[in-house]
């Protein structure tokens, strides 16, 4: 006669009548003694994967923390080098979550892209643009590879003494950024302890004071120089140069240089390549002999108006698959015409892009 158990899906227990009344069989022991056993068994090999998995978790945030502490010979402070990354804004039931705008920040390939040339300009900027207004939004870690990248940028520039002026303005726009993030909100904006953001800006005016100390080195070759091209080259070349004050200091290597860097159409061309028509007439400036001042109304719109941002290469992003990638890197694209579904992404953008 069967008798259920606890689980109404069990077959029940096996009863044999006999001349005292009903009793278990024999079988039945046998299969529950059986079953003890095996139930046993199966603890102990639970425990021991548990236990297996403990150990691997407890050596995988180990060796995740030596990482992190760099405690190797070979400093290893960027995690990520993706070629391109899938921006998803919401939850779908393919994917969960959104990316953000740290998780891009960790994943692109940012670490080698300043070591190129045409992308410096734009990684740059990108630095100075969170450093500005973006910085409390990244998370632990994409702080710590900002700082890990900006340390780079500075190690690159000491060597080739290039981009000098460039890396200086985002040095003091980051340390006055941290100082108002530390004195006035208050620590909690800041992921990590506090001390190790002053130690951060002790290195900051660190790398500030390096920057201060370089001195150009004439170069010791002595062949062609800008100064020995016709005149006409030599404006050729200068109105290549996209920066007024890249002109400026142009004009300070010598006396025949610094003539031909106060040319009014040179400065004339700079301001209608920057700023709009109506932007112009809006901040016109006039001369004592009625000519229009170029030079100087250039300097007053840059502080009135946003300049136009050029570069080399620049981030790409698909509108068909919204993978955002390097425009000289192929993403895994499923449009016919994938050239047509691309566009140029500015710093600015980058950042906009993960705006909720």
């Amino acid at each position: 006669m069967p008798f259920l158990g606890q689980d109404w899906r069990s077959p029940g227990q096996s009863w044999v009548k006999t001349e005292d009344g009903w009793k278990r069989s024999s079988d039945d022991k046998n299969n529950k003694i059986s079953e003890v056993k095996r139930c046993c068994k199966d603890q102990e090999l639970y425990k021991e994967d548990l236990l297996l998995a403990m150990n691997y978790d407890v050596a995988a945030k180990k060796r995740k923390k030596d990482l992190l502490n760099n405690n190797n010979s070979t400093k290893v402070p960027y995690f990520h080098r993706d070629k391109w990354i899938y921006v998803h804004k919401g939850s779908t039931k393919e994917r969960h979550g959104y990316c953000t705008l740290g998780e891009a920040f960790n994943r692109l390939d940012f670490s080698s892209s300043i070591m190129d040339t045409r992308r410096f300009n734009y990684v740059v900027r990108l630095l100075e643009l969170i450093a500005k207004s973006q910085l409390p939004s990244l998370s632990g870690v994409a702080q710590k590879n900002y700082m890990n990248i900006l340390e780079k940028v500075v190690q690159k520039v000491l060597e080739n003494q290039q981009n000098v002026r460039q890396i200086r303005e985002l040095l003091q726009t980051l340390y006055v950024s941290l100082c108002s993030l530390v004195q006035d909100m208050g620590k909690s904006v800041l992921v990590g302890n506090i001390n190790i953001w002053v130690h951060r800006m002790e290195n900051i005016l660190m790398w500030q004071q390096q920057l201060d100390k370089i001195q150009i080195n004439r170069p010791t070759s002595k062949g062609l120089t800008l100064t020995d091209l016709p005149v006409c080259l030599q404006l050729n070349i200068m109105q290549r140069l996209s920066d007024g004050r890249d002109l400026v200091s142009l004009g300070q290597v010598c006396p025949d240089l610094k003539e031909l860097a106060e040319d009014r159409l040179l400065w004339k061309k700079l301001c209608q390549y920057h700023f709009t028509d109506r932007q112009i007439r809006k901040r016109l400036i006039l001369s004592d002999k009625g000519h229009l001042e170029w030079k100087t109304m250039y300097f007053k719109l840059c502080r009135c108006y946003p300049r136009k941002e050029q570069y080399s290469d620049t981030l790409q992003f698909c509108t068909h698959c919204h993978i955002l990638f390097w425009k000289d890197t192929n993403h895994p694209c499923t449009a016919n015409n994938a050239e047509s579904c691309c566009i140029a992404i500015s710093p600015q953008g980058f950042i906009n892009l993960f705006k909720y």
